[in-house]
């Protein structure tokens, strides 16, 4: 649970042996982006060293390649070997390759037991360094480093801010489907890491990270009261954010962090309210008749995306933070569900249900440009990277021994896989940077 406070992670300095006047890069905003090229070289290291550096190597790998934005080169196909990552490649040598960005580093062991990792990015056509640096850690940090160099080759190539370095929060799911235990569970983006937050005695749903801290929200049936609780994911400390009478639903922080917004059901509807976390003082903000729900917040914080079905069937409203201006912006058939919005603050993610699909797609905050991404049996859920550039939902799939997974998809479209979890995972919610 302490596994970040306890981290010992210090960017030392650039590594620059040129000038870095880079001619490659990816242009992210077109449509179906060209994989780029890019050979990963073994990282060199003494052979105590030596599984952790290709162990590092290969996170870098998977990082780039299933962004969907890399095409790494097999090392089979390597013309050079590298040994010293400060002599100048021989570029020649990679061009006939093909390879468009190229990556050296190193793994050393400190005599005070940790580890200084390090990597170059090399302009291969341009024959010139991009970026470089290295890192102090203790050796079992090993995976976050990789992370942190696959986000900073990321954004050296793509001029975006890389998404590796974060974790996701998730409903983790076991047993029959007809007695389904659900416990919160969190783990790296990639999959790797998974640890267990709640024993699963309760009903858990809909976690929510903050936008500003390691922290979530999620909503608990804990001696058959729903309640929302805050948790400290690296303390523990749990907190019940208030006792709401009727149901609470989809507890969701602001963009600073100091307040949550959510749905609570009285009378038979549900509106929704917004509370200060500090004062514990609730503000109503919608007053109907239907089912006003999902709240989610733009990341300036003026404006809130919600899903009601006041018009008939299930749409998607906007609103200010207020409470004012309340305006639908769905329009096309079928019912809309679960808005998120983009932290870039250009998107709106939703799901859809239509013909008997369920369907994930994003608009603009207007209801323009409305545009599915990916559909099937049931997919449900979305959640932005912090990046803005790529969504992860759940699927459920058929059958008496189905079960939700958790897939990834990009703003292309194209790029869509699934992320391995020990079990059955639904709902996830994508953490800020860690860095």
């Amino acid at each position: 649970m302490k596994r970040i406070a306890a981290l010992l992670l210090i960017l030392l300095a650039s590594l620059a042996l040129t000038p870095a006047h880079a001619r490659v890069e990816i242009d992210i905003t077109k449509g179906n982006v060209k994989p780029l090229p890019i050979a990963i070289t073994p990282f060199s290291a003494e052979p105590a060293q030596g599984q952790i550096a290709r162990d590092i190597v290969a996170v870098i790998d998977q990082d780039l390649r299933s962004s969907g934005l890399f095409a790494p080169i097999e090392p089979a196909a390597f013309l050079q070997k590298v040994t010293d990552p400060d002599i100048m490649p021989r570029f020649e040598d990679w061009q006939l390759i093909n390879a468009q960005a190229l990556v050296t580093g190193r793994v050393i062991a400190q005599p005070d037991g940790r580890l200084r990792a390090e990597f170059r990015l090399w302009d291969v056509f341009g024959a010139e360094q991009m970026t470089g640096q290295q890192f102090f850690t203790t050796p079992d940090n090993w995976r976050r480093v990789a992370h942190i160099i696959a986000d900073a080759i990321y954004e050296r190539l793509t001029g975006e801010k890389g998404y590796f370095d974060t974790r996701i929060v998730f409903v983790d799911e076991t047993g029959p489907k007809s007695k389904r235990v659900k416990r919160l569970a969190i783990m790296d983006q990639d999959g790797a890491n998974v640890q267990l937050l709640t024993r699963g005695n309760d009903l858990v749903l809909t976690p929510r990270f903050s936008p500003t801290r390691q922290e979530i929200t999620y909503m608990s049936f804990e001696g058959g009261q729903p309640r929302v609780y805050l948790l400290q994911i690296e303390t523990g400390e749990r907190r019940i954010v208030g006792d709401f009478p009727g149901m609470t639903f989809a507890p969701r922080f602001s963009p600073d962090g100091r307040k949550i917004v959510m749905s609570l059901q009285q009378d038979g509807n549900a509106n929704i309210y917004t509370m200060d976390l500090a004062t514990r003082a609730t503000t109503r903000l919608t007053n109907s008749a239907a089912i006003d729900t999902a709240p989610s917040y733009s990341p300036d914080g003026t404006r809130i995306v919600f899903e009601s079905d006041r018009g008939g069937r299930q749409q998607l409203y906007v609103m200010n933070a207020d409470g004012s201006g309340q305006t639908r912006i769905s329009f096309g058939t079928g019912s809309y569900s679960t808005p998120v919005w983009s932290p870039r603050g250009d998107l709106i993610a939703f799901t859809k249900q239509s013909g008997g699909k369920f369907l994930i797609g994003v608009m603009q905050p207007d209801g323009s440009r409305e545009r599915v991404l990916t559909e099937g049996f049931h997919n449900e859920g979305p959640t932005w990277a912090p990046n803005g550039r790529v969504l992860m939902f759940f699927r459920e799939s058929l059958g008496e021994n189905g079960g939700a997974k958790l897939f990834s998809i990009d703003l292309t479209g194209y790029n869509e896989r699934q992320i391995a979890t020990p079990a059955f995972a639904s709902d996830p919610a994508w953490s800020p940077p860690l860095n």
